[in-house]
C-alpha cells in the first residue's frame, strides 16, 4: 500500500511540472505557421482592394471629366485639381498607391482617358489601371448615345 501510494505521489508530481522547452517551442512554430499563412491571404486581399478601388475610381474620375466638359463648353481638365476647381469633385483623389490620376482628352481610346499608375507607380506599364481596360468586356452600348 505505501508503495501504491509513493508511486501516485512521483506521478503527481510529474505531471504537475508543467510545460518542457521543447513543447513550448512546438506550439509558438505552430502559431508561427498559423499567422504565416493569415498574412499570406491578407496580403493578397489587400492587393485585390486596392486594384478594385483604383478601378472604381477611374470610373468616377471618367464621370466627372465627362460632366467638367458638359459644364466648360466642351473644355477639358488638365488634371484632377481642375474637377475640384471646377466644382465637379469635392477633393482631390488619389489612386491607393499614392500617383495622382492622369487625365488625356480627347483620349486615345474614347472620349475621355484616366489612368492609374498601379502598384509599381510608373504609367504605361502592366500594372495600370486604365477607364479603357473595362470596355473590352463590355457590350457596345456607349457607340448609340
Amino acid at each position: 500500500m505505501k508503495l501504491q501510494n509513493e508511486i501516485i505521489r512521483v506521478a503527481a508530481r510529474r505531471s504537475s511540472r508543467g510545460m518542457t522547452l521543447i513543447e513550448i517551442l512546438v506550439v509558438l512554430a505552430i502559431i508561427g505557421l498559423i499567422v504565416g499563412g493569415v498574412a499570406v491571404v491578407a496580403g493578397g486581399a489587400f492587393t485585390d482592394a486596392q486594384k478594385s478601388t483604383a478601378e472604381n475610381e477611374v470610373v468616377q474620375i471618367e464621370q466627372a471629366v465627362e460632366m467638367y466638359m458638359v459644364q466648360k463648353k466642351g473644355k477639358c481638365p488638365k488634371n484632377v485639381q481642375d474637377l475640384k476647381a471646377g466644382g465637379v469633385l469635392k477633393k482631390v483623389k488619389k489612386d491607393p498607391w499614392g500617383t495622382e490620376y492622369q487625365l488625356k482628352c480627347p483620349g486615345e481610346h474614347g472620349d475621355v482617358d484616366v489612368s492609374s499608375a498601379g502598384k509599381d507607380q510608373e504609367f504605361g506599364t502592366a500594372d495600370d489601371v486604365n477607364s479603357w481596360a473595362e470596355d473590352s468586356d463590355a457590350p457596345a452600348e456607349k457607340e448609340e448615345g
